[in-house]
């Protein structure tokens, strides 16, 4: 006889909740890209000109930034905290390459941006931690 293994993780998990604030938030970033440009790009760090080209990456990058919160979300939510390790951990790279084109484009003077698409990175890779371990527990 098979016995149906009980997924525990949830939201009475601390990871559970460090991730879903990042799904979320992400996602509303990539609403405000989509709605308001120019109020996103300066949130970014990288200011746009008020032309069709840079409205057309706003809507990129809202796109993107919706997707990617969009995909944490749908595992967050079926709690499938390996699954949603992976999808997270994988989603690193948005705010690594986020810091590497702020850096590229204002150069290390431009600190506040740089700090907060680092400290962004740095949160995901720790919560992802924590998200591993949620998994190898279930």
């Amino acid at each position: 006889m098979k016995t149906q293994q009980i997924n525990f993780w949830g939201p009475r998990s601390a990871s559970y909740w460090l991730t879903a604030l990042v799904a979320v938030g992400i996602i509303l970033l990539g609403l405000r890209f989509m709605l308001v440009p120019n109020a996103g790009a300066d949130g970014f760090g990288i200011p746009l000109q008020d032309t069709k080209e840079a409205i057309a990456y706003g809507w990129i990058k809202g796109i993107r930034d919706i997707y990617a919160g969009i995909v944490v979300l749908i595992f967050l939510l079926l709690r499938q905290p390996r699954a949603t390790a992976f999808a997270f951990g994988s989603a690193i790279i948005i705010p690594i390459s986020d810091c590497l084109t702020v850096l590229a484009v204002n150069g290390a003077r431009d600190v506040t941006h740089l700090l907060i698409h680092g400290i962004t990175a740095l949160y995901m890779i720790v919560t992802t931690i924590f998200l591993f371990k949620a998994a190898s527990k279930n």
